[in-house]
């Protein structure tokens, strides 16, 4: 499936990468017949991910990945004058309380994760339920690159280029039924190799779950990641399979999923359950409506340093306005 860009979220290819990089790239892709050249050459898309991210640390792809690289649309939808956060940042950085409650912890924690093989329980009100391998998802489905903003409720933020397909895909390929209205999801429990689970501390009733109203799900914006900066999804930012919805507040983009369910009813979903007045269902990037405790008006894009923060000011639903018309009439301040 093909998205339409508007021409305000293109962006020039030296606004995107560093100018070696770029002109690297350039070097590589010289017109639009090397884009075709590299859906029928596996090589050669190897070599544009390899020379646009020769930073990025290398990683050992299972074939259905390695298959899928060959034919991906590179910047498919990119963001106009964003740079994309260092992938050290995007990897180093980040909550996935799985793996612990510091930012760090991820990356620390969860090298013992194993994710292949890789399965998704498919239920509820759907024709095809079924348990599918992530060889069976992604199968039908090509490969896109999307560069989104990121945008945590801390009030942090990233731009990531995700490999993956739209969710519009999927849950066409398992046919919802006309009672389903809301879609539900569970990351994977796995107390022995997620040591976040084992803390008796931890707030969390696991597997932890969120959900998105079904026309929200079907938005050609929200996207099933398998990959990132050219390669396989590290273990830490969600592997071997995630949701990102950038209208939203990252933690909506609920990693390492295991369970799918179309529902009838809005399920309740993890940050709704511990602090309800703070986490909201909808859980929209809206700098007019405040956390309780800090403000949304502006967020610290990263990197960002201690003695020179890059502070930014937030943009409704990210930047992302197409999507507006699915709230008319909502009092977003309401439902948050």
């Amino acid at each position: 499936m093909l998205i339409r860009v508007p021409p305000s979220f293109r962006a020039l290819e030296s606004e995107v990468t560093p100018e070696s990089v770029y002109r690297s790239r350039r070097k590589l892709m010289q017109g639009s017949l090397a884009l075709a050249a590299m859906a029928a050459m596996p090589g050669l898309a190897s070599a544009y991910a390899a020379g646009v991210y020769a930073d990025v640390e290398p990683s050992k792809p299972p074939g259905w990945f390695q298959e899928k690289l060959a034919a991906a649309r590179w910047q498919a939808i990119t963001a106009e004058g964003e740079s994309i956060t260092p992938f050290r940042d995007a990897t180093h950085y980040n909550n996935f309380y799985e793996f612990g409650t510091g930012k760090g912890d991820p990356a620390a924690n969860a090298g013992k994760l194993q994710v292949e093989p890789w399965t998704v329980m498919v239920d509820g009100e759907v024709s095809k339920p079924g348990r599918y391998s992530i060889e069976d998802l992604v199968k039908p489905h090509a490969f896109e690159e999307r560069i989104y903003r990121l945008r945590c409720v801390e009030a942090w933020s990233m731009v990531i280029p995700w490999l993956g397909f739209p969710l519009a895909d999927l849950l066409k390929q398992v046919e919802p039924t006309l009672s389903a209205r809301y879609v539900r999801f569970e990351t994977l429990v796995d107390r022995e190799r997620m040591p976040g689970q084992r803390s008796g501390f931890s707030l969390i009733d696991w597997p932890y779950v969120e959900g998105l109203r079904l026309d929200e799900a079907m938005h050609p914006l929200a996207f099933m990641a398998v990959g990132m900066y050219g390669r396989v999804l590290p273990n830490q930012n969600g592997a071997a399979l995630r949701l990102v919805v950038p209208w939203k507040y990252g933690f909506k983009s609920i990693k390492s999923i295991v369970r799918i369910s179309l529902v009838d009813e809005a399920p309740k979903t993890t940050w709704e359950r511990i602090a309800p007045n703070e986490y909201g269902f909808y859980a929209n990037v809206n700098p007019q409506v405040d956390h309780p405790r800090w403000s949304q008006a502006t967020e610290r894009r990263l990197p960002s340093g201690l003695f020179s923060p890059n502070v930014i000011d937030t943009r409704m639903f990210n930047g992302y306005g197409e999507v507006a018309d699915l709230y008319a009439g909502m009092d977003l301040s309401r439902y948050y």
